[in-house]
């Protein structure tokens, strides 16, 4: 597998240039660090000439000071690289987890449908925490080293070009192996990565299912499966580094230990001769081993190298993902209720085209109309809507809000004036002002505090300790589940959207939370449209018309006052049931 470096700065390059003023300090402070290395070893073999050859005492305290000086002077130099170099690079892939989170966020249904979010973190948090530690030494490990092997080539051709020449020959074979079995270990290293995002996929979703998994008693399943996924991580982690081994170990190993020999035989032969001082013979050895620590350091990096080519080949491929719903044109929304019209609608999710959802659904929704959406699980009560909200767009027919193409509009306005309540509320660890506005700042206390009030969680928000700025739990733990579905219902009041939908948001309420849900509905419904996808009757009490899906079909649609005395009407079918309230 070849990935060029391309592909790493593809990812980055935009995120570390905007912090140009640092990265040219990392520059300079680098070529300063490299210019201390290689001027140091003169000064030790000044020290080592004037020693032998009766040099006085001052001056051998000269060299002896300026090379403690540049010692620690380099010592300090390295640890400003090592600071830039960790704060460039976490700033930049930090700056990457916000993109990258942002596009997922951008994706269409059908993406969500098949990434579980434990994979997306794996990926996001996972696959870019590794990039960040590869990156955080990028400028140290490899373009500090490469920068220092060339200078020490360059010293070496200053003292004798024949010894220069010999191990410029000796580094450009060691690196053109290094670089030739560079890839042997990226299939595996990918493949663990892979097998990790499922790993956090599965723990995701096992406990978000704990009170399912512990009432069916599939402890022991979920322990298996563990051990199993585990299992496959540590087959892929062992085949990595057992290939990586011959990149790291055993073949710069191998290539050192020649190096060494050549360094020694080179100073003994030029000094038998006479070519070269004690000191110089110094000076090849010093160099000799400083060549060797820039190709350690280097190869030493190629199994990170491989390590982060899995992770850049997995986010690149996650970044080039396109969402299949495309940006509107900028058509504005008018203001107030807005009508909504279904015309000849059909839906199946890309992967399973065979089998549509949705099939020639078409109706015409009234501003200011409230619409009980009906019909059994798997109907496609919940597809529709989230038409609706263009979380998918449809194979074909044409959807309008307000007289206009749903896909003409900007998906970001068009997600403000339409707005959903589910069952689930999501919370934010953050104030209750944060969660009431989506960290919103421009909205102000006083208008929060009344949309509280309106909707029945005044008495509750009276009893925090510390109003607005108290901070609420994740998970809703710090809320009931009615004060949860009005905070989720106060939501949608503060955006004043044109079109509601509720789905099923009272179905888990005890009678007296769902009578205070139930009004705060009156007050957020007034003056706007809304769908209400209802699994019981009594949910659809307050809608103008009633339309039942069964299979993806409309099989009935009209005023609820006509279906409810219609005796031919499925609607009166069900009513007559017995098992619901009357609706009149």
């Amino acid at each position: 597998m070849n990935l060029p470096l391309k592909a790493y700065w593809d990812l980055l390059s935009r995120h570390i240039a905007s912090q140009k003023n640092r990265f040219v300090w990392l520059v300079l402070l680098l070529f300063g660090s490299i210019v201390l290395q290689i001027i140091n070893p003169q000064i030790m073999r000044s020290f080592i000439d004037s020693a032998l050859g009766g040099g006085t005492a001052s001056q051998l305290l000269r060299d002896a000071a300026a090379f403690i000086a540049i010692a620690l002077v380099q010592q300090g130099v390295s640890v400003g690289v090592t600071y830039l170099g960790e704060s460039v690079a976490w700033t930049a892939t930090n700056a990457l987890r916000a993109e990258l989170a942002e596009h997922c966020l951008n994706l269409d249904m059908s993406f969500h449908n098949t990434h579980t979010p434990g994979e997306l973190i794996e990926r996001i948090d996972g696959d870019v925490t590794l990039m960040a530690n590869f990156f955080s030494q990028f400028a140290i490990m490899v373009v500090g080293n490469a920068l220092l092997l060339v200078g020490v080539l360059a010293a070496l051709f200053r003292e004798n070009a024949w010894t220069g020449l010999v191990f410029s020959v000796f580094a450009a074979v060691t690196l053109t192996v290094m670089v030739r079995l560079r890839g042997i270990a990226v299939r595996h290293h990918k493949d663990r990565r892979q097998a990790e995002a499922e790993l956090s996929g599965f723990i995701e979703e096992t406990l978000t299912g704990t009170e399912d998994v512990r009432s069916s008693g599939a402890g022991g399943f979920i322990v298996r499966e563990l051990f199993r996924l585990q299992g496959i991580i540590m087959g892929h982690d062992r085949k990595a580094h057992q290939k990586g081994w011959v990149v790291s170990d055993l073949v710069p190993g191998g290539l050192m230990t020649l190096g060494n020999v050549m360094a020694i035989t080179a100073g003994f032969l030029l000094y038998s001769s006479g070519s070269i001082t004690l000191g110089t013979v110094y000076l090849f050895i010093h160099y000799a081993n400083l060549l060797e620590s820039p190709v350690k350091a280097l190869t030493r990096q190629v199994e990170n190298f491989q390590a982060i080519g899995a992770s850049v080949e997995r986010l690149s491929e996650l970044r080039a993902i396109q969402s299949r719903v495309a940006d509107g044109p900028g058509h504005e929304i008018g203001s107030g209720a807005l009508s909504l019209d279904f015309e000849n609608v059909n839906f199946a999710y890309h992967d399973a085209p065979e089998d549509p959802v949705l099939h020639e659904v078409t109706f015409s929704l009234s501003p200011g109309r409230v619409l009980g959406l009906l019909g059994r699980t798997g109907s496609g009560k919940t597809t529709l809507t989230r038409l609706v909200f263009r979380m998918a767009d449809p194979l074909s027919g044409v959807i309008r809000l307000g007289e206009s193409n749903l896909s003409q509009f900007r998906l970001h306005y068009l997600r403000q004036r339409v707005a959903v309540v589910t069952q689930e509320v999501q919370l934010f660890r953050a104030t209750l002002r944060d969660n009431l506005t989506f960290f919103d700042r421009d909205i102000p206390d006083e208008i929060l505090v009344s949309a509280l009030e309106d909707l029945g969680l005044g008495e509750w928000y009276r009893r925090l300790p510390e109003g607005l700025d108290t901070k609420l739990a994740v998970g809703g733990r710090s809320l009931s589940a009615g004060e949860g579905q009005l905070l989720a219902l106060t939501r949608v009041f503060l955006r004043d959207p044109g079109l509601v939908i509720l789905d099923e948001a009272s179905s888990r309420l005890d009678p007296l939370s769902e009578t205070l849900i139930e009004k705060a509905m009156d007050k957020l419904l007034k003056g706007r449209t809304a769908i209400v996808i209802a699994h019981r009757l009594n949910t659809v009490k307050r809608a103008d018309e009633i339309m039942i899906l069964d299979e993806g079909r409309v099989s009935e649609h009209g005023p609820r006052e006509v279906l409810v005395k219609d005796p031919t009407s499925h609607f009166y079918g069900l009513l007559q049931t017995g098992l619901e309230e009357v609706l009149v």
